[in-house]
């Protein structure tokens, strides 16, 4: 009887450890998703800890980094677990970020067993991207509308969609899989810049300023910039600070796109009208 009841505890404890290294691996993969497509470290750190806490792990800690996530858990009552996961740093997705968070809400709630749990992150994990054409077009509108808000007119917003347009095509087919981000966006500035000057010189456009500003923002790396700053605020400075100097570099990166063209061109014909 004794010894049915030794391995009867034994078979218990394995369980346990079982359920809570699940636990702490869905939590990781719940992060991984949240960091990986552009969500904010306090959010990351959060989103673990409330998995953790609501299914019984109470010894987690978790470590986050912009690109980087650490989780150990264990003390006398609880096994120990330690795991690292290099996150790298990628565009975003917001609609698995919103995802998750919604997930997470319905975790606490009581709505998922752990096993559930799982299976909604990979279901999170492989969700679509927006096709190809729906991603030009973004751009192309986008760049229109933009374009508006700095005081472009009508044929300024014509240019400005015609370049976000074939901009995004460049960045889908020929940036992102073949180039580093610092070539990539040195030639996406250059490219909107040539464009934008040739259809201002064939008078599709009254302002080559307004137009190039306008289609220059798809490339503008704007969740990248803010998140740096709210976690930099949050006093997460490592993490904010990186993601402050990747967005700083694709800024100087398009910079000196753009201002290439334009030397040259200005050195080419002794100068132009903005």
């Amino acid at each position: 009887m004794e010894e049915t009841g030794k391995e009867s505890s034994l078979d218990k404890a394995a369980a346990e450890d079982a359920q809570r290294s699940l636990v702490l691996e869905c939590a990781m993969q719940a992060g991984n998703i949240l960091l990986q497509n552009g969500a904010e470290i306090f959010r990351v750190e959060e989103t673990i800890t409330r998995m953790c806490r609501h299914y019984g792990v109470e010894s987690e800690s978790a470590f986050i980094l912009s690109n980087g996530i650490f989780i150990t858990a264990g003390n006398e009552k609880e096994s120990v677990y330690a795991q690292v996961r290099h996150i790298p740093v990628r565009g975003a997705q917001l609609d698995r970020v919103a995802a998750v968070n919604q997930l997470s809400r319905e975790i606490v709630e009581g709505r998922y067993t752990i096993e559930e749990v799982r299976e909604q992150l990979k279901r999170i994990e492989t969700m679509p991207r927006k096709t190809k054409r729906m991603q030009v077009l973004a751009s192309a509108v986008g760049s229109a509308c933009f374009c508006v808000m700095f005081g472009g007119s009508f044929r300024d917003c014509l240019g400005a969609f015609i370049a976000g347009f074939l901009l995004y095509i460049y960045v889908l087919e020929l940036s992102q899989p073949r180039m580093s981000k610092i070539i990539g966006n040195i030639g996406g500035g250059a490219l909107v810049t040539l464009l934008c000057i040739f259809m201002y010189r064939i008078h599709i456009g009254d302002a080559l300023n307004h137009m190039i500003i306008g289609a220059i923002i798809p490339l503008v790396p704007g969740i990248a910039f803010t998140n740096g700053i709210r976690d930099i605020a949050d006093g997460d400075y490592i993490a904010g600070a990186v993601r402050m100097l990747d967005a700083i570099l694709v800024f100087m990166c398009i910079a000196v796109g753009v201002g290439v063209v334009i030397t040259v061109y200005h050195r080419l014909t002794g100068g132009m009208l903005l």
